[in-house]
């Protein structure tokens, strides 16, 4: 089984945790090192049963607590070389021993988790995306894109989670108070997802096999829950796809999603 938890999804930090019976794993450590203690204490789990930190870029919101959780967890960090290279030196000194360099697209074994990185399109180093497999088991993280390839459709199809960014409504961005260099940023290809763009990449995405959608990366400024989720929605019914087959999940920036398990390829439990 694959047990998953979104501790925090939004412009304020992405943390998520990942795990089987026997490895447990944090996919970017963008909040403080207790807060990330504490999102995990709300699951049932614990900060020193984490195995490794996955980080998918190297922007703040998802690498801030990285550099304490290295030094005072002696938890191993792995990125690619573009990615360790550009992390910030806020983060302060990180043990060399505690940096595992991975290659995009080389998939790694973490006990019986099967891991392999992806790479998206975003203004970052090299960001990428990851899948994790366990036996028939798919679960997808995919945030901090401009845009869904047809490339990475194909790579992630048939999942039965998708962890995935529904960053904006383009309306909002575009009646914003950002400069307009900012605006142009979160809506070009190496931007953020928009709702829209979300709900319209999931239609190829979804198959039988897939039973629950998280959307991700809400910011704060142009977007809301409510708004996401119709948009996502709205689509999917257009399409056949009915929450009785698919369900829209809500991510948060201040609490954990509840822990829960893939079971199997139609059977999910909660717990």
């Amino acid at each position: 089984m694959i047990k998953y938890s979104v501790l925090a999804s939004g412009s304020t930090g992405n943390s998520i945790y990942i795990g089987t019976t026997n490895v447990n794993l944090l996919i970017d450590a963008g909040l403080s090192a207790k807060r990330i203690a504490a999102s995990l204490q709300q699951i049932g789990m614990s900060i020193d049963c984490i195995d490794g930190i996955l980080v998918t870029h190297e922007h703040d919101d998802h690498v801030r607590g990285l550099g304490v959780l290295a030094r005072r967890h002696n938890i191993p960090i792995y990125a690619n070389s573009k990615t360790m290279e550009k992390l910030p030196n806020s983060l302060g000194v990180i043990d060399e021993a505690c940096k595992k360099i991975i290659t995009t697209g080389e998939p790694i074994n973490f006990a019986d988790l099967l891991v392999e990185s992806f790479p998206i399109s975003h203004d970052a180093a090299e960001p990428v995306g990851y899948i994790f497999r366990l036996e028939d088991k798919k679960l997808v993280v995919v945030t901090d894109l401009g845009y869904v390839s047809q490339r990475i459709k194909e790579k992630l199809k048939g999942a039965n989670v998708y962890i995935i960014e529904a960053n904006h409504d383009v309306g909002m961005v575009r009646m914003s108070t950002y400069p307009w260099s900012v605006k142009q940023r979160i809506l070009s290809d190496v931007g953020h997802l928009s709702n829209e763009a979300s709900g319209e990449a999931l239609i190829e995405l979804i198959t039988d096999a897939t039973e629950e959608v998280y959307l991700a990366h809400l910011s704060k400024e142009n977007n809301m829950q409510e708004l996401a989720r119709l948009a996502v929605k709205n689509i999917l019914d257009e399409h056949g796809i009915t929450a009785d087959q698919v369900r829209l999940m809500n991510t948060y920036p201040d609490k954990p999603t509840k822990l829960a398990v893939i079971v199997d390829k139609t059977q999910k439990l909660a717990l």
